[in-house]
């Protein structure tokens, strides 16, 4: 089986060595290069490849931010100068972390750690160390660019709506689509700012302006920007015990 490898790395020379290295690997293929971490997310959210080498301290967002964004956890080899990010890189399910410089030996172990876990359930570490913060930002497609990608701060989102596979961002009056479920989505948003009222909607409690009660009984969120969001029964206690 061909197996498909993204590098990242804002340095050139280290792009080369890292093809180099790839090399004498008959069955990988590198699909994409990319010289900041805004490019990275783009070719990991459009190319999905089976591999990513990814450097951390790239221009525009780092290489853990890449892995924030975009919510790849699996076939994450990290190359890089700096030894400090180790445990938050293997919070992220990276399968090595290579400290520059690096021979091959050492790059080729690192990538037999790969292929053996490929397809297999993530480690258990994520059970021995925090829990990761909360989302701060998102990535989103930008519908001004053709296959392009935005950063959104998540305090700008007014709410959430689930759209099929795909959760709609309401940010500023406009609509920002992302391919993830919004039951994964919540688990990672703050529960003190963003409450699920329905199983449509999460809406963030500093948009919220009022709660309506319908003719029928139910509720509707009255949010600042004028939209009005179906409220469950549980989404009413869940608001009730946030506000």
């Amino acid at each position: 089986m061909t197996l498909q490898a993204l590098i990242a790395d804002d340095e050139p020379l280290a792009r080369r060595l890292l093809a180099e290295y790839l090399r004498p690997h008959a069955d990988i293929t590198v699909v994409a290069e990319a010289g900041n971490g805004l490019d990275a997310a783009r070719a990991i959210t459009e190319l999905r490849p089976d591999l990513v080498f990814l450097d951390i301290q790239m221009p525009k967002l780092t290489g853990l931010e890449v892995l924030e964004l975009t919510g790849r956890r699996d076939g994450i080899v990290f190359t890089t100068a700096h030894d400090q990010h180790a445990l938050r890189a293997f919070e992220l399910h990276a399968v090595d972390y290579l400290l520059k410089p690096f021979a091959q030996d050492r790059f080729d172990a690192a990538l037999d750690r790969a292929r053996r876990l490929m397809g297999q359930p993530q480690p258990a570490l994520e059970r021995l160390v925090a829990a990761p913060p909360r989302l701060t930002r998102v990535l989103v497609r930008d519908n001004d660019k053709e296959g392009g990608m935005q950063v959104l701060l998540v305090d700008d989102i007014a709410y959430i709506e689930a759209q099929a596979d795909q959760v709609a961002f309401h940010a500023h009056g406009r609509e920002h689509l992302k391919t993830q479920r919004i039951s994964e989505l919540e688990a990672q948003l703050d529960p003190a700012r963003f409450v699920r009222v329905h199983r449509s909607f999460i809406i963030n409690l500093a948009a919220l302006q009022g709660l309506e009660k319908t003719e029928s009984d139910a509720y509707t969120a009255r949010m600042k920007n004028g939209k009005r969001i179906p409220v469950s029964r549980s989404g009413y206690d869940k608001l009730r015990a946030a506000v």
